[in-house]
């Protein structure tokens, strides 16, 4: 895809001060949620509390978000099902959750998020810990009995962001719990456009953009969109699926696909 730097000057600044005290707004009601709700609801209450609070978010920043191929059907709980995909921005993860309720397996530097932080924790993501070898093995075990117990999880397998413009290659140790537990894996291609064509570099939180800084373009823009492309999902049925490698490779290389990258 074609890298082509957005104009992020199409806001002005009574339209932008206007979208940030509408989103600080929605984010001190997501703190009251997850300190008081989220802790008293039942799984499938909170789901709808997290997915219901994803989606305004998103519509607080005017980021669309435009869902491809095969989607999940709306208010149908998945059961035992895993999301793979491709990362570039903290909004990844609102606009997946603003479809369908997901579980996060994500890096344990998000915990210190500043108030974003504490919500996605409170919303029982599941963190891991890349500097240390052995807290994969304990991820994979939680993984599973999450899977096993009926959650949905998404796992980022490149282990950071980009800008849009490249796919990393897929880690594959994750994948090992949905193996394990015969879960259904859903493959996912996500791409912010921009109006002209190719990448819109500017949502990224990759690289040394800090997560103030990628709100701020995000803010900048008239109306950024994010494109989630749903593949067929993978159900775990024969050897070749079930080598944790292969099975990486194929989903890596149906993003890239996807993506053209």
């Amino acid at each position: 895809m074609q890298n082509i730097k957005p104009d992020i000057t199409t806001t002005n600044i009574v339209i932008r001060y206007f979208r940030i005290i509408r989103i600080a707004c929605h984010t001190l009601l997501g703190v009251i949620l997850a300190t008081i709700a989220l802790p008293l609801a039942n799984k499938q209450h909170k789901a709808k509390l997290i997915q219901w609070w994803c989606k305004h978010l998103l519509a607080a920043f005017n980021l669309r978000v435009v869902s491809y191929g095969n989607v999940p059907i709306a208010d149908t709980q998945l059961n035992n099902a895993m999301f793979v995909a491709n990362h570039i921005s903290w909004s990844d993860i609102h606009a997946l959750n603003s479809i369908v309720a997901i579980r996060f397996i994500a890096k344990s530097e998000i915990r210190n998020w500043p108030i974003f932080g504490y919500l996605v924790s409170r919303a029982n993501t599941l963190f891991i810990d890349r500097s240390k070898k052995k807290d994969a093995k304990r991820t994979i075990d939680v993984a599973l009995q999450s899977l096993q117990s009926g959650d949905t999880l998404c796992l980022f397998p490149e282990g950071t962001t980009t800008d849009g413009t490249l796919v990393q290659p897929f880690k594959s140790s994750l994948l090992q719990a949905a193996i394990e537990a015969q879960s259904t894996i859903w493959p996912v291609a996500i791409h912010y456009p921009h109006p002209s064509g190719g990448a819109n570099i500017d949502v990224a939180y990759a690289g040394e953009t800090t997560l103030v800084e990628s709100m701020q373009k995000i803010l900048s823009q008239k109306q950024p969109v994010i494109e989630l492309h749903f593949l067929a999902p993978i159900t775990i049925a024969n050897a070749v699926q079930q080598d944790r490698r292969a099975l990486t490779l194929h989903i890596e290389s149906l993003i890239r696909s996807k993506l053209s990258l």
